[in-house]
Protein backbone atom coordinates (compact mmCIF):
# COMPACT_ATOMS: atom_id res chain seq x y z
CA UNK A 1 0.00 0.00 0.00
CA UNK A 2 1.33 3.38 -0.97
CA UNK A 3 2.20 5.86 1.76
CA UNK A 4 -0.50 8.32 0.73
CA UNK A 5 -3.22 5.70 1.22
CA UNK A 6 -1.83 4.81 4.62
CA UNK A 7 -1.89 8.50 5.49
CA UNK A 8 -5.49 8.88 4.31
CA UNK A 9 -6.56 5.88 6.38
CA UNK A 10 -4.84 7.26 9.47
CA UNK A 11 -6.31 10.71 8.83
CA UNK A 12 -9.80 9.26 8.41
CA UNK A 13 -9.47 7.23 11.61
CA UNK A 14 -8.29 10.31 13.50
CA UNK A 15 -11.10 12.54 12.21
CA UNK A 16 -13.67 9.86 12.99
CA UNK A 17 -12.38 9.37 16.52
CA UNK A 18 -12.28 13.15 17.02
CA UNK A 19 -15.64 14.20 15.58
CA UNK A 20 -18.05 11.24 15.75
CA UNK A 21 -20.53 11.92 18.58
CA UNK A 22 -20.25 8.60 20.38
CA UNK A 23 -22.48 9.91 23.17
CA UNK A 24 -25.42 9.76 20.72
CA UNK A 25 -27.63 6.69 21.14
CA UNK A 26 -28.02 6.35 17.36
CA UNK A 27 -24.24 6.34 16.89
CA UNK A 28 -23.82 3.79 19.68
CA UNK A 29 -26.39 1.51 18.00
CA UNK A 30 -24.61 1.92 14.65
CA UNK A 31 -21.23 1.05 16.19
CA UNK A 32 -22.70 -2.02 17.89
CA UNK A 33 -24.42 -2.95 14.62
CA UNK A 34 -21.12 -2.84 12.76
CA UNK A 35 -19.67 -5.42 15.15
CA UNK A 36 -22.81 -7.54 14.92
CA UNK A 37 -22.38 -7.53 11.15
CA UNK A 38 -18.70 -8.41 11.48
CA UNK A 39 -19.60 -11.30 13.77
CA UNK A 40 -22.31 -12.49 11.38
CA UNK A 41 -19.83 -12.33 8.50
CA UNK A 42 -17.20 -14.23 10.49
CA UNK A 43 -19.66 -16.93 11.55
CA UNK A 44 -21.33 -17.50 8.19
CA UNK A 45 -18.76 -16.68 5.52
CA UNK A 46 -15.12 -16.80 6.57
CA UNK A 47 -14.64 -20.54 7.13
CA UNK A 48 -17.10 -21.77 4.51
CA UNK A 49 -16.62 -19.12 1.81
CA UNK A 50 -13.41 -17.15 2.09
CA UNK A 51 -10.99 -19.84 3.23
CA UNK A 52 -11.85 -22.30 0.40
CA UNK A 53 -11.71 -19.38 -2.04
CA UNK A 54 -8.21 -18.48 -0.81
CA UNK A 55 -7.09 -22.08 -1.37
CA UNK A 56 -8.54 -22.07 -4.89
CA UNK A 57 -6.86 -18.74 -5.68
CA UNK A 58 -3.54 -20.10 -4.41
CA UNK A 59 -4.00 -23.22 -6.53
CA UNK A 60 -4.67 -21.12 -9.62
CA UNK A 61 -1.42 -19.24 -9.05
CA UNK A 62 0.72 -22.36 -8.47
CA UNK A 63 -0.85 -25.24 -10.39
CA UNK A 64 -2.62 -23.62 -13.36
CA UNK A 65 -0.18 -22.72 -16.10
CA UNK A 66 -0.05 -19.14 -17.27
CA UNK A 67 -0.25 -20.44 -20.83
CA UNK A 68 -3.67 -21.99 -20.11
CA UNK A 69 -4.99 -18.78 -18.53
CA UNK A 70 -3.71 -16.74 -21.46
CA UNK A 71 -5.20 -19.19 -23.97
CA UNK A 72 -8.74 -19.01 -22.59
CA UNK A 73 -8.91 -15.67 -20.74
CA UNK A 74 -5.94 -13.63 -21.98
CA UNK A 75 -6.15 -10.37 -23.93
CA UNK A 76 -5.54 -12.19 -27.24
CA UNK A 77 -8.03 -15.01 -26.58
CA UNK A 78 -11.11 -15.44 -28.73
CA UNK A 79 -13.65 -13.02 -27.25
CA UNK A 80 -16.63 -15.34 -27.60
CA UNK A 81 -14.70 -18.14 -25.90
CA UNK A 82 -13.11 -16.05 -23.15
CA UNK A 83 -16.28 -14.23 -22.09
CA UNK A 84 -18.31 -17.43 -22.25
CA UNK A 85 -15.77 -19.22 -20.05
CA UNK A 86 -15.77 -16.31 -17.57
CA UNK A 87 -19.57 -16.16 -17.40
CA UNK A 88 -20.07 -19.92 -17.14
CA UNK A 89 -17.45 -20.09 -14.38
CA UNK A 90 -19.38 -17.50 -12.43
CA UNK A 91 -22.63 -19.41 -12.92
CA UNK A 92 -21.08 -22.60 -11.58
CA UNK A 93 -19.53 -20.90 -8.54
CA UNK A 94 -22.57 -18.84 -7.47
CA UNK A 95 -20.69 -17.14 -4.63
CA UNK A 96 -21.12 -13.78 -2.88
CA UNK A 97 -19.34 -10.57 -3.91
CA UNK A 98 -16.57 -11.09 -1.35
CA UNK A 99 -15.91 -14.79 -1.95
CA UNK A 100 -15.31 -14.25 -5.66
CA UNK A 101 -12.48 -11.79 -4.99
CA UNK A 102 -9.64 -14.24 -4.26
CA UNK A 103 -10.59 -16.20 -7.39
CA UNK A 104 -10.67 -13.02 -9.45
CA UNK A 105 -7.28 -11.97 -8.08
CA UNK A 106 -5.86 -15.37 -8.98
CA UNK A 107 -6.88 -15.40 -12.64
CA UNK A 108 -6.13 -11.69 -13.16
CA UNK A 109 -2.62 -11.94 -11.74
CA UNK A 110 -1.99 -15.02 -13.87
CA UNK A 111 -2.53 -12.98 -17.02
CA UNK A 112 -6.28 -12.94 -17.70
CA UNK A 113 -7.41 -9.90 -19.65
CA UNK A 114 -9.23 -7.19 -17.75
CA UNK A 115 -12.33 -7.84 -19.88
CA UNK A 116 -12.79 -11.57 -19.17
CA UNK A 117 -11.60 -11.08 -15.58
CA UNK A 118 -14.23 -8.34 -15.07
CA UNK A 119 -16.91 -10.56 -16.62
CA UNK A 120 -15.94 -13.28 -14.14
CA UNK A 121 -15.91 -10.77 -11.27
CA UNK A 122 -19.47 -9.70 -12.07
CA UNK A 123 -20.91 -13.09 -13.01
CA UNK A 124 -19.69 -14.97 -9.92
CA UNK A 125 -22.09 -13.36 -7.43
CA UNK A 126 -24.67 -12.03 -9.89
CA UNK A 127 -25.54 -15.15 -11.91
CA UNK A 128 -26.75 -17.39 -9.10
CA UNK A 129 -29.25 -19.94 -10.42
CA UNK A 130 -30.90 -20.56 -7.06
CA UNK A 131 -31.17 -16.82 -6.33
CA UNK A 132 -32.75 -16.18 -9.72
CA UNK A 133 -35.28 -18.98 -9.19
CA UNK A 134 -36.03 -17.64 -5.71
CA UNK A 135 -36.46 -14.12 -7.15
CA UNK A 136 -39.02 -15.41 -9.64
CA UNK A 137 -41.00 -17.30 -6.99
CA UNK A 138 -40.96 -14.60 -4.32
CA UNK A 139 -40.86 -11.36 -6.32
CA UNK A 140 -42.70 -12.48 -9.45
CA UNK A 141 -41.67 -14.14 -12.71
CA UNK A 142 -41.12 -10.79 -14.41
CA UNK A 143 -38.39 -9.69 -11.97
CA UNK A 144 -36.89 -13.19 -11.95
CA UNK A 145 -36.67 -13.32 -15.75
CA UNK A 146 -35.36 -9.76 -15.98
CA UNK A 147 -32.70 -10.52 -13.36
CA UNK A 148 -31.58 -13.65 -15.20
CA UNK A 149 -31.32 -11.89 -18.58
CA UNK A 150 -29.73 -8.76 -17.10
CA UNK A 151 -27.08 -10.66 -15.14
CA UNK A 152 -25.96 -12.75 -18.11
CA UNK A 153 -25.94 -9.80 -20.51
CA UNK A 154 -24.17 -7.54 -18.00
CA UNK A 155 -21.32 -10.03 -17.59
CA UNK A 156 -20.57 -9.75 -21.30
CA UNK A 157 -21.18 -6.01 -21.62
CA UNK A 158 -19.14 -5.02 -18.56
CA UNK A 159 -16.27 -7.23 -19.70
CA UNK A 160 -16.32 -5.78 -23.21
CA UNK A 161 -16.56 -2.21 -21.89
CA UNK A 162 -13.61 -2.74 -19.54
CA UNK A 163 -11.55 -4.23 -22.38
CA UNK A 164 -12.46 -1.32 -24.68
CA UNK A 165 -11.75 1.30 -22.01
CA UNK A 166 -8.31 -0.09 -21.18
CA UNK A 167 -7.45 -1.46 -24.61
CA UNK A 168 -3.97 0.08 -24.81
CA UNK A 169 -2.99 -1.33 -21.44
CA UNK A 170 -4.33 -4.72 -22.52
CA UNK A 171 -2.13 -4.74 -25.61
CA UNK A 172 0.90 -3.90 -23.49
CA UNK A 173 -0.06 -6.66 -21.06
CA UNK A 174 -0.38 -9.11 -23.94
CA UNK A 175 3.17 -8.33 -25.06
CA UNK A 176 4.57 -8.71 -21.54
CA UNK A 177 2.57 -11.72 -20.38
CA UNK A 178 3.10 -14.10 -23.29
CA UNK A 179 4.57 -17.11 -21.48
CA UNK A 180 7.28 -19.31 -22.95
CA UNK A 181 6.32 -22.84 -23.98
CA UNK A 182 6.36 -25.19 -21.03
CA UNK A 183 5.86 -28.88 -20.43
CA UNK A 184 2.87 -29.40 -18.11
CA UNK A 185 3.51 -31.55 -15.05
CA UNK A 186 0.09 -33.15 -15.28
CA UNK A 187 -2.55 -33.75 -17.89
CA UNK A 188 -5.24 -31.13 -18.31
CA UNK A 189 -8.01 -33.43 -17.09
CA UNK A 190 -6.09 -34.09 -13.86
CA UNK A 191 -5.80 -30.39 -13.08
CA UNK A 192 -9.48 -30.01 -13.99
CA UNK A 193 -10.60 -32.75 -11.59
CA UNK A 194 -8.43 -31.29 -8.82
CA UNK A 195 -9.85 -27.77 -9.26
CA UNK A 196 -13.39 -29.15 -9.61
CA UNK A 197 -13.06 -30.94 -6.25
CA UNK A 198 -12.27 -27.66 -4.49
CA UNK A 199 -14.98 -25.77 -6.37
CA UNK A 200 -17.45 -28.50 -5.39
CA UNK A 201 -16.52 -28.08 -1.72
CA UNK A 202 -16.96 -24.30 -2.00
CA UNK A 203 -20.31 -24.49 -3.80
CA UNK A 204 -22.06 -27.17 -1.74
CA UNK A 205 -20.73 -26.08 1.66
CA UNK A 206 -22.43 -22.74 0.99
CA UNK A 207 -25.60 -24.04 -0.62
CA UNK A 208 -28.39 -21.81 0.70
CA UNK A 209 -31.59 -23.07 2.27
CA UNK A 210 -34.58 -22.53 -0.05
CA UNK A 211 -37.84 -21.16 1.26
CA UNK A 212 -39.75 -24.39 0.58
CA UNK A 213 -39.15 -27.57 2.56
CA UNK A 214 -39.57 -29.97 -0.35
CA UNK A 215 -38.65 -30.28 -4.00
CA UNK A 216 -35.41 -30.43 -5.96
CA UNK A 217 -33.63 -27.44 -4.41
CA UNK A 218 -34.43 -28.53 -0.87
CA UNK A 219 -33.23 -32.06 -1.64
CA UNK A 220 -29.85 -30.64 -2.66
CA UNK A 221 -29.76 -28.54 0.51
CA UNK A 222 -30.59 -31.54 2.68
CA UNK A 223 -27.72 -33.52 1.13
CA UNK A 224 -25.23 -30.64 0.95
CA UNK A 225 -22.81 -31.95 3.58
CA UNK A 226 -22.80 -35.45 2.13
CA UNK A 227 -22.00 -34.03 -1.29
CA UNK A 228 -19.35 -31.76 0.26
CA UNK A 229 -17.81 -34.81 1.92
CA UNK A 230 -17.65 -36.66 -1.40
CA UNK A 231 -15.85 -33.73 -2.99
CA UNK A 232 -13.52 -33.72 0.02
CA UNK A 233 -12.65 -37.39 -0.63
CA UNK A 234 -12.01 -36.60 -4.28
CA UNK A 235 -9.78 -33.71 -3.25
CA UNK A 236 -7.80 -35.91 -0.88
CA UNK A 237 -7.29 -38.50 -3.60
CA UNK A 238 -6.09 -35.96 -6.15
CA UNK A 239 -3.51 -34.25 -3.94
CA UNK A 240 -2.02 -37.61 -2.95
CA UNK A 241 -2.18 -39.22 -6.37
CA UNK A 242 -1.14 -36.31 -8.58
CA UNK A 243 0.37 -33.59 -6.39
CA UNK A 244 2.77 -35.48 -4.16
CA UNK A 245 0.95 -35.05 -0.84
CA UNK A 246 1.95 -37.58 1.83
CA UNK A 247 -0.53 -40.37 2.43
CA UNK A 248 -0.35 -40.70 6.23
CA UNK A 249 -1.18 -37.04 7.09
CA UNK A 250 -3.93 -37.09 4.46
CA UNK A 251 -5.49 -40.29 5.84
CA UNK A 252 -5.26 -39.01 9.44
CA UNK A 253 -6.99 -35.79 8.39
CA UNK A 254 -9.77 -37.75 6.69
CA UNK A 255 -10.31 -39.94 9.77
CA UNK A 256 -10.47 -36.93 12.11
CA UNK A 257 -12.96 -35.15 9.84
CA UNK A 258 -15.15 -38.27 9.62
CA UNK A 259 -15.11 -38.82 13.39
CA UNK A 260 -16.04 -35.21 14.11
CA UNK A 261 -18.87 -35.40 11.57
CA UNK A 262 -20.24 -38.55 13.24
CA UNK A 263 -19.80 -37.37 16.83
CA UNK A 264 -21.09 -33.82 16.25
CA UNK A 265 -23.63 -34.15 13.39
CA UNK A 266 -25.22 -30.82 14.22
CA UNK A 267 -21.93 -28.89 14.09
CA UNK A 268 -20.65 -29.13 10.51
CA UNK A 269 -18.15 -26.32 11.07
CA UNK A 270 -16.12 -28.59 13.38
CA UNK A 271 -15.19 -31.20 10.76
CA UNK A 272 -14.91 -28.46 8.13
CA UNK A 273 -12.42 -26.54 10.29
CA UNK A 274 -10.51 -29.75 11.01
CA UNK A 275 -10.33 -30.34 7.27
CA UNK A 276 -8.86 -26.87 6.72
CA UNK A 277 -6.24 -27.41 9.43
CA UNK A 278 -5.48 -30.80 7.96
CA UNK A 279 -4.93 -29.38 4.48
CA UNK A 280 -2.42 -26.89 5.90
CA UNK A 281 -0.61 -29.72 7.70
CA UNK A 282 -0.60 -31.99 4.65
CA UNK A 283 0.64 -29.32 2.25
CA UNK A 284 3.37 -28.08 4.59
CA UNK A 285 4.60 -31.65 5.19
CA UNK A 286 4.63 -32.70 1.53
CA UNK A 287 6.24 -31.56 -1.73
CA UNK A 288 7.73 -28.18 -2.60
CA UNK A 289 4.84 -27.66 -5.00
CA UNK A 290 2.23 -28.04 -2.26
CA UNK A 291 4.27 -25.80 0.05
CA UNK A 292 4.21 -23.12 -2.65
CA UNK A 293 0.45 -23.58 -2.86
CA UNK A 294 -0.10 -22.89 0.85
CA UNK A 295 2.29 -19.93 0.74
CA UNK A 296 0.35 -18.44 -2.19
CA UNK A 297 -2.92 -19.04 -0.35
CA UNK A 298 -1.58 -17.20 2.68
CA UNK A 299 -0.46 -14.24 0.56
CA UNK A 300 -3.98 -13.86 -0.85
CA UNK A 301 -5.45 -14.05 2.65
CA UNK A 302 -3.15 -11.29 3.89
CA UNK A 303 -3.95 -9.12 0.89
CA UNK A 304 -7.74 -9.47 0.91
CA UNK A 305 -9.01 -10.39 4.39
CA UNK A 306 -8.08 -7.13 6.23
CA UNK A 307 -9.79 -4.99 3.59
CA UNK A 308 -12.89 -7.17 3.61
CA UNK A 309 -13.28 -7.18 7.38
CA UNK A 310 -12.68 -3.43 7.59
CA UNK A 311 -15.22 -2.87 4.84
CA UNK A 312 -17.79 -4.99 6.66
CA UNK A 313 -17.36 -2.84 9.77
CA UNK A 314 -17.89 0.37 7.80
CA UNK A 315 -20.87 -1.03 5.89
CA UNK A 316 -22.46 -2.18 9.14
CA UNK A 317 -21.99 1.24 10.71
CA UNK A 318 -23.49 3.09 7.73
CA UNK A 319 -26.35 0.81 6.70
CA UNK A 320 -26.67 -1.83 9.42
CA UNK A 321 -27.31 -5.50 8.87
CA UNK A 322 -29.79 -6.34 6.10
CA UNK A 323 -33.33 -6.17 7.44
CA UNK A 324 -32.51 -3.94 10.43
CA UNK A 325 -32.78 -0.21 11.01
CA UNK A 326 -29.76 0.24 13.28
CA UNK A 327 -27.27 1.78 10.84
CA UNK A 328 -26.45 5.46 10.97
CA UNK A 329 -28.50 5.80 7.74
CA UNK A 330 -32.08 4.67 8.55
CA UNK A 331 -33.51 2.11 6.13
CA UNK A 332 -36.80 4.06 6.01
CA UNK A 333 -34.94 6.88 4.26
CA UNK A 334 -33.83 4.44 1.59
CA UNK A 335 -37.34 3.01 1.17
CA UNK A 336 -38.74 6.53 0.74
CA UNK A 337 -36.24 7.34 -2.01
CA UNK A 338 -36.81 4.30 -4.24
CA UNK A 339 -40.52 4.69 -4.94
CA UNK A 340 -41.62 4.94 -8.57
CA UNK A 341 -39.54 4.12 -11.63
CA UNK A 342 -37.83 7.40 -12.40
CA UNK A 343 -34.14 7.97 -13.00
CA UNK A 344 -33.32 9.06 -9.47
CA UNK A 345 -35.10 6.09 -7.85
CA UNK A 346 -33.25 3.61 -10.06
CA UNK A 347 -29.92 5.39 -9.72
CA UNK A 348 -30.25 5.59 -5.94
CA UNK A 349 -31.24 1.91 -5.71
CA UNK A 350 -28.19 0.96 -7.80
CA UNK A 351 -25.86 2.94 -5.54
CA UNK A 352 -27.39 1.58 -2.33
CA UNK A 353 -27.19 -1.96 -3.71
CA UNK A 354 -23.57 -1.43 -4.72
CA UNK A 355 -22.53 -0.33 -1.23
CA UNK A 356 -24.62 -2.77 0.83
CA UNK A 357 -23.33 -6.24 1.62
CA UNK A 358 -25.68 -9.08 0.67
CA UNK A 359 -24.94 -12.64 1.69
CA UNK A 360 -26.07 -15.17 -0.91
CA UNK A 361 -29.89 -15.21 -1.26
CA UNK A 362 -30.49 -12.51 1.39
CA UNK A 363 -31.17 -9.87 -1.24
CA UNK A 364 -34.50 -11.51 -2.15
CA UNK A 365 -36.34 -11.08 1.19
CA UNK A 366 -34.81 -7.59 1.57
CA UNK A 367 -36.18 -6.50 -1.81
CA UNK A 368 -39.49 -8.17 -0.94
CA UNK A 369 -39.71 -5.97 2.16
CA UNK A 370 -38.78 -2.84 0.20
CA UNK A 371 -41.42 -3.62 -2.43
CA UNK A 372 -43.95 -3.87 0.37
CA UNK A 373 -42.78 -0.46 1.61
CA UNK A 374 -43.46 1.15 -1.77
CA UNK A 375 -40.34 0.43 -3.82
CA UNK A 376 -40.90 0.45 -7.59
CA UNK A 377 -40.23 -2.65 -9.70
CA UNK A 378 -37.55 -0.83 -11.69
CA UNK A 379 -35.47 0.13 -8.63
CA UNK A 380 -35.98 -3.40 -7.30
CA UNK A 381 -34.31 -4.81 -10.42
CA UNK A 382 -31.58 -2.16 -10.25
CA UNK A 383 -30.77 -3.21 -6.70
CA UNK A 384 -30.82 -6.92 -7.62
CA UNK A 385 -28.36 -6.34 -10.47
CA UNK A 386 -25.90 -4.13 -8.60
CA UNK A 387 -26.24 -5.45 -5.04
CA UNK A 388 -25.02 -9.06 -5.24
CA UNK A 389 -22.17 -8.09 -7.59
CA UNK A 390 -20.71 -5.34 -5.41
CA UNK A 391 -20.40 -4.25 -1.79
CA UNK A 392 -18.31 -1.71 0.08
CA UNK A 393 -15.91 -4.44 1.30
CA UNK A 394 -15.48 -5.83 -2.22
CA UNK A 395 -14.86 -2.34 -3.64
CA UNK A 396 -11.88 -1.89 -1.33
CA UNK A 397 -10.37 -5.19 -2.48
CA UNK A 398 -11.10 -4.55 -6.17
CA UNK A 399 -9.19 -1.28 -5.91
CA UNK A 400 -6.19 -3.06 -4.40
CA UNK A 401 -6.19 -5.60 -7.26
CA UNK A 402 -7.08 -3.48 -10.30
CA UNK A 403 -5.95 -0.08 -9.10
CA UNK A 404 -8.13 2.91 -8.33
CA UNK A 405 -8.86 3.90 -11.94
CA UNK A 406 -9.99 0.49 -13.21
CA UNK A 407 -11.91 -0.21 -10.01
CA UNK A 408 -13.80 3.08 -10.29
CA UNK A 409 -14.68 2.40 -13.93
CA UNK A 410 -15.86 -1.14 -13.16
CA UNK A 411 -18.07 0.09 -10.30
CA UNK A 412 -19.42 2.92 -12.46
CA UNK A 413 -20.34 0.51 -15.27
CA UNK A 414 -22.23 -1.76 -12.86
CA UNK A 415 -24.18 1.18 -11.39
CA UNK A 416 -24.95 2.81 -14.76
CA UNK A 417 -26.07 -0.42 -16.44
CA UNK A 418 -28.17 -1.39 -13.40
CA UNK A 419 -29.84 2.03 -13.50
CA UNK A 420 -30.63 1.75 -17.21
CA UNK A 421 -31.96 -1.79 -16.84
CA UNK A 422 -34.20 -0.72 -13.97
CA UNK A 423 -35.61 2.23 -15.89
CA UNK A 424 -36.35 0.08 -18.97
CA UNK A 425 -37.91 -2.65 -16.82
CA UNK A 426 -40.00 -0.09 -14.92
CA UNK A 427 -41.21 1.40 -18.20
CA UNK A 428 -42.15 -2.02 -19.60
CA UNK A 429 -43.96 -3.24 -16.49
CA UNK A 430 -45.41 0.13 -15.52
Amino acid sequence: MEDRYKFLILLGAFLGAYFIPFESLDVQKAVLESFYMLQDYAQKHVLLCLVPAFFIAGAISVFVSQAAVMKYLGPAANKCLSYSVASVSGTVLAVCSCTVLPLFAGIYRMGAGVGPASAFLYSGPAINVLAIVLSAKVLGWQIGLARAIGAVVFAYIIGLLMAATFGKEEKAKQAICMPPPEEPKRKLWQDTVYMASMVGILVFANWGKPMETEGFWYAIYAAKWYVTGLFGLLFGYTIVRWFGAKRIPTVITGIVVLLLALIFPGWPLLPFSAGIAGVVWVTKASSEETKSWIDSTWSYALMIAPLLLGGVLVAGFLLGMPGTDNGIIPSRWIAALVGGNGFFANFFASIVGAFMYFATLTEVPIVQGLLGAGMGKGPALSLLLSGPALSLPSMLVIRSILGAKKAFVFIAYVIILSTIAGMVFGWITG
